[in-house]
């Protein structure tokens, strides 16, 4: 079946990787897994393996009909739809794992995130570049909105990269595997989540200027609430740690 390009489709078969993936995302004989993106369901049958429940959501209708004929004797339910609106909220706990195209992987992380109240983890094939965005640290450049964003609601672990070649077609970059277990709370606490996010956003929309530079838009007294949160207003956005942001936020928030 021929990978349809409008849909990202970049298909694994490499079976050591495949195994690797499913070993990475810790699943036991008492999960529910959803899988995103079946695909011709090599990674489904592994994941069937272990898990309690696996339910594949597929777009494709092409390959959700073959896949239904592949696996009715099997133990997977096989959704035909668009995982951006599948009610993950009404699931019992469970774990994410999928080789998503690329065009929708940070939508897809963060429709997961809005509905994280029974989810697990995510473990997911992406860009190699977007997995190190994500599990970047301060000073370094990969670190910025996304790494936040996402550190604020779960710890990720950039797991192993993914050579374009095992993939078909062949894509143009690596992948890699990256996981994110959820947190229960977030990691610091904020008088106002939106406004915390704003001033994360504004920092990183003049990454290369001083954070009193990058912020001036915000207050007119920036430099002294910047001080007031106990920051050096020269340093770079990309320097500032989540708590130090939590902390310059409340300042601005009063």
């Amino acid at each position: 079946m021929k990978p349809k390009k409008h849909l990202g489709q970049n298909f694994l078969y490499d079976p050591s990787i495949l195994r690797r993936i499913v070993q990475a995302a810790g699943i036991s004989s008492e999960d529910t897994v959803v899988e995103i993106g079946p695909g011709h369901g090599r990674l489904t049958c592994l994941l069937a393996e272990r898990a309690k429940r696996v339910i594949a959501i597929e777009l494709d209708r092409e390959l959700y009909e073959k896949l239904r004929q592949d696996e009715v004797d099997k133990d997977i339910e096989l959704v035909h739809g668009n995982a951006l609106r599948y009610p993950y909220e009404d699931l019992p706990e469970f774990k994410v794992v999928a080789n998503i195209p690329y065009y929708i992987t940070t939508p897809i992380i963060f429709r997961l995130i809005e509905s994280r109240g029974n989810l697990i983890s995510m473990t997911l094939t992406v860009q190699r570049e977007v997995a190190k965005r994500i599990a970047a640290n301060p000073g370094t450049k990969d670190y910025g909105v996304l790494s936040i964003m996402i550190q604020y609601y779960a710890i990720p672990e950039l797991k192993f990269i993914i050579p374009k070649g095992a993939f078909r077609p062949v894509p143009k970059v690596d992948s890699a595997l990256i996981h994110m277990r959820i947190r229960k709370s977030p990691p610091v606490e904020v008088k106002d989540e939106k406004f915390f996010f704003r001033i994360v956003k504004t920092a990183f929309s003049q990454r290369r200027k001083t954070l009193a530079n990058a912020l001036k838009v915000l207050s007119e007294n920036i430099k002294d609430e910047i001080i007031m949160a106990g920051i050096d207003p020269q340093r770079r956005p990309g320097t500032l740690s989540i708590e130090e942001f939590a902390k310059l936020s409340d300042v601005l928030c009063l």
